[in-house]
């Protein structure tokens, strides 16, 4: 497309090429315009990760590593990852939480997708804290309200 290997990203010369890539051709060999725009975006800003200039939860203070967390303790987190099983969500420790599909709502829930989305800030509460295997267990579903 433009002559370039992944080295030659965040050169200005490499930056000028990318700015001159004929992006019509592209789109006539099948790729959407909209794809397009956001490749040569993305290569013009190598190792930009999106979540990151997404507005932040408020963190507790008394929360710093997985042994703070306790069962039952209400969070604001960050959704960070999406899946078919649920959403992985960030509590400002290190490991993120997964609300899994069946405690994100009161019904039933087919696609995580209708409930979060990336960027999302949620209120979660604490379901399980495995420090052994360093997995935390979120609910969505407010405990004292069944």
């Amino acid at each position: 497309m433009a002559g370039l290997k992944e080295s030659d990203l965040g050169d200005t010369t490499a930056m000028a090429k990318i700015r001159q890539v004929d992006t019509k051709s592209l789109v006539d060999s099948g790729v959407g315009a909209e794809t397009i725009t956001d490749i040569i975006a993305s290569l013009q800003h190598p190792g930009r990760d999106l979540r990151d200039s997404m507005a932040a939860p408020i963190l507790r203070t008394d929360v710093l590593t997985m042994a703070d967390l306790k069962v039952g303790m209400k969070l604001e987190g960050t959704v960070r990852n999406v899946v078919d099983f649920g959403a992985f969500v960030d509590i400002g420790v290190k490991h993120d939480g997964l609300v899994h599909l069946s405690k994100m709502a009161h019904q039933y829930v087919r696609d995580p997708n209708t409930v979060v989305a990336i960027g999302d800030i949620v209120e979660v509460w604490i379901d399980s804290v495995d420090l052994k295997r360093e997995r935390i267990q979120l609910t969505m579903v407010d405990p004292k309200k069944g």
